[in-house]
């Protein structure tokens, strides 16, 4: 008999225990549509009732719990102050570990991490947060997952921190130095990612097809990722100053170099600073390089070869160099990148018909890259007076280069404004309707010779 009582006794719980589930469930759900609805509308202080409900009584019923509850959170902050102010920064942090609990799969350690930081660092004065600890929080959140720490306000936030404890005597230049690495390195992986990504929709623009709604959304995404990227490059180097100037880093990297010479990694960051802050004359860069390739041989230390050859005036065995640093390298936005740092050399040489056609592999390599674009133009700009054989002929050049700063400004998010300024500023050289009238060339073609080798078509007027 007592067996019966405790067995019945048992069901009589599990009924009651699922019948209270499912009438929470059930309330979980009526709330999570009411909060969803009012989310919607922006209307978070009507969502935050129903809101807190569900996230407290039924945390795994739907990611939009935590994705809604950042628009509210992030609303109340807003419209509060003082102690109220805190207490809500502390829920919208408490709120991304519970998304992280409950919804791992699909909370990334570096995104939401670099999240929490700048919550933090955006409020530090009202939190009486010192940079070391902000710092700390970046660099715990960084090397988490640094994959997904690709925030461009936070990669910039990140570093500059580290900048302000490098003057404050807190961090060492060999620091400073190896984060600027850390960071610009990053930034570049993700510039070549959603290049990558452009690329093909620039492509397909190119080639005569319509984007579809859908492709000109994601084409709008990537210019504007790209063109925040562009915009915390120049901040960091901004930041970084002449820190990483030749004096300092000289004494730096000749002291460190014993202990480093078996490191490929440190070899090529010493070697690509030095070059990109011209400390290649000296004797510290030749061995730097020298090491480098012999431990790591690659196209980052061929291409530091052929600088060295260019120091030493052997312009060809330069440009061997340089072209095995192409070979060498199997990433295309990588090798578009040296494709148009060969075109710069080239360019400054004054070899213009070799720089232009580095310019134009570096272009189909990375078409939604508009930098080599304006440095054509700005080629042609500079031979208008050599290459025509009378004046009309050789101002005719500038519609060459306008037609050239006006493609940069088409594939290139970030150089809308200067290359459409470049463009006007070329065409206001070439000649004007009046001279195409006296001259009688509307719609005539003109055949440009030296290096330039292109064919214009005068303007009909």
């Amino acid at each position: 008999m007592k067996t019966k009582i405790t067995w019945l006794t048992l069901v009589l719980v599990f009924l009651a225990f699922n019948s209270v589930n499912a009438q929470q469930d059930e309330e979980c759900m009526t709330n999570l549509s009411i909060f969803s609805e009012y989310a919607k509308a922006k209307n978070y202080d009507a969502a935050f009732e129903p809101w807190m409900k569900v996230r407290n009584k039924c945390p795994k019923l739907n990611l939009n719990i935590y994705s809604a509850g950042e628009d509210i959170l992030e609303h109340k902050i807003d419209k509060s102050n003082g102690a109220e102010k805190v207490a809500f920064i502390n829920d919208l942090k408490k709120l991304w570990e519970e998304r992280a609990m409950h919804f791992a799969n699909k909370t990334k350690k570096g995104e939401y991490g670099a999240k929490s930081c700048q919550l933090l660092y955006d409020n530090r004065e009202l939190l009486n947060l010192t940079d070391e600890e902000l710092y700390d929080c970046f660099d715990a959140a960084y090397k988490a997952d640094p994959e997904t720490f690709t925030n461009p306000k936070s990669l910039y936030t990140y570093f500059s921190l580290m900048v302000d404890l490098y003057d404050a005597g807190k961090k060492s230049a060999a620091e400073l130095f190896n984060k600027y690495d850390d960071v610009t390195e990053k930034v570049e992986t993700e510039v070549g990612n959603f290049s990558e990504d452009l690329n093909k929709l620039v492509a397909k623009e190119d080639a005569g097809t319509a984007l579809t709604s859908k492709e000109e959304r994601y084409k709008r995404y990537y210019e504007s990722y790209l063109n925040a990227y562009d915009q915390i490059s120049s901040s960091i180097d901004k930041k970084l100053g002449d820190r990483a100037n030749c004096e300092n880093l000289i004494p730096l990297y000749t002291k460190d170099f014993e202990a480093n010479k078996n490191d490929a990694v440190w070899l090529q960051r010493a070697a690509g600073k030095m070059s990109e802050k011209e400390c290649t004359d000296d004797p510290l860069f030749f061995k730097l390089v020298n090491a480098y390739h012999a431990l790591s041989p690659s196209a980052n230390s061929a291409y530091y070869l052929g600088i060295l050859k260019d120091k030493e005036g052997k312009s060809n065995e330069a440009v061997k160099f340089y072209e095995q640093a192409i070979s060498l390298e199997t990433d295309n936005f990588k090798k578009a990148k040296l494709n148009e740092k060969i075109g710069d050399k080239l360019r400054k040489r004054g070899s213009y018909g070799s720089a232009r056609s580095y310019y134009d592999k570096a272009l189909q390599l990375n078409p939604s890259n508009g930098r080599p674009h304006l440095k054509i133009a700005d080629m042609y700009n500079r031979s208008a007076n050599d290459c025509g054989d009378n004046n009309f002929n050789k101002r005719a050049v500038f519609w060459l280069a306008a037609a050239e700063a006006e493609k940069a400004g088409r594939v290139d998010p970030t150089l809308k404004s200067s290359a459409s300024q470049s463009a006007a500023s070329y065409r206001a050289k070439a000649p004007q309707k009046s001279e195409i009238f006296s001259e009688d060339m509307s719609g005539k073609s003109i055949s440009i010779g030296c290096w330039i080798g292109r064919t214009i078509t005068v303007p009909k007027i």
